[in-house]
């Protein structure tokens, strides 16, 4: 229970700040515990999504803070948030592909993303399912790989 409850924790401070690897130190503790990649990879993925959750209630509440206001009001920054705001106003399924996509394979950064989903109001249900469902996946990859690459050197 302990470890589950590690996990989780490494998954949120991961999340927030972006030093700290939740994939390896869940490679780390499949090794040295018995509870299967699929329990790891969900533990890790609902720490991670915990503490993107701060980052995309940053992102909602940018404007509060009066230098990044000021940062957004500048004609190359405000041309960047409009045509993000384009590219994603009415289109919910790029909006969700783009969220997916950068929660499975952390390109464009993750943490960046969540921010920006927030700055642009994505609907937080769709940000919160494609962001589980895509670290969920990422995770039991990266598992899988380490229990493929440990059976194939026969470690």
């Amino acid at each position: 229970m302990t470890a589950i409850v590690s996990t989780l924790l490494v998954g949120v401070a991961s999340a927030l700040v972006p030093l700290i690897n939740v994939e390896a130190y869940l490679v780390v503790m499949a090794t040295e515990m018995s509870a299967p990649d699929v329990v790891l990879s969900a533990v890790g993925a609902v720490g991670q999504m915990i503490g993107k959750l701060l980052w995309y209630q940053a992102g909602v509440s940018s404007t509060r803070f009066p230098w990044l206001g000021r940062k957004l009001r500048q004609p190359k920054w405000a041309a960047r948030l409009t045509k993000w705001q384009a590219r994603t106003a009415g289109r919910p399924y790029f909006t969700a592909a783009l969220l997916f996509g950068s929660a499975f394979t952390g390109f464009p950064p993750y943490a960046v993303i969540a921010a920006l989903a927030g700055v642009l109001r994505a609907n937080i249900a769709v940000f919160l399912v494609t962001g589980l469902v895509g670290r969920f996946l990422r995770f039991w990859v990266v598992l899988a790989t380490a229990d493929a690459a440990v059976s194939l050197l026969g470690f």
